[in-house]
């Protein structure tokens, strides 16, 4: 299994820009504990971060034939970017979009995600916990999806009365 874990802008920034709403936690931290619990369940991940909206759309569309799954913070985009959401309508990758911020508590511009309809689930306003919180959302889809790929194999291999 592969999960792709897309950062968008600013994000870089975790660690030094509004503390009060992002905590302390730099991006390099939560992407090592990540790695530790995609380590401890033989998944390969990867991690990407762009501030540039063109960038995250070919990194999802990337995704494509690579990837199980895209864990996807689209930050500010979430709010604006049609290209984002049809990039990952396009790929049909079980995709779990995370807010460190609890978007429905913002500014009234940020409550809207553009992202969260084509998205298996969004987890939201868990801080960096957030982040622990979609991997083991994103293992379970991933296992759902394989079981239901195993039944579907193993039914269509029955021999026919």
């Amino acid at each position: 299994m592969k999960i792709v874990v897309i950062q968008g802008p600013n994000l870089n920034m975790l660690g030094i820009r509004e503390q009060h709403v992002y905590g302390p936690m730099k991006l390099e931290q939560i992407h090592a504990q990540m790695k530790d619990v995609a380590e401890q369940n033989n998944i390969e991940i990867e991690f990407f971060q762009s501030n540039l909206e063109g960038e995250i759309v070919d990194r999802v569309q990337e995704c494509f034939g690579d990837a199980d799954g895209i864990i996807i913070n689209p930050a500010a985009y979430t709010h604006t970017s049609i290209a984002i959401r049809d990039a990952i309508s396009a790929v049909s990758i079980p995709t779990v979009e995370v807010h460190i911020s609890n978007i429905a508590r913002r500014e009234e511009f940020r409550q809207k995600s553009m992202i969260a309809p084509v998205c298996a689930s969004s987890i939201v306003g868990f801080g960096p916990f957030g982040y622990h919180l979609s991997m083991i959302g994103m293992m379970q889809i991933l296992n759902e999806v394989k079981a239901a790929q195993e039944a579907q194999a193993a039914g269509q291999q029955a021999p026919q009365a």
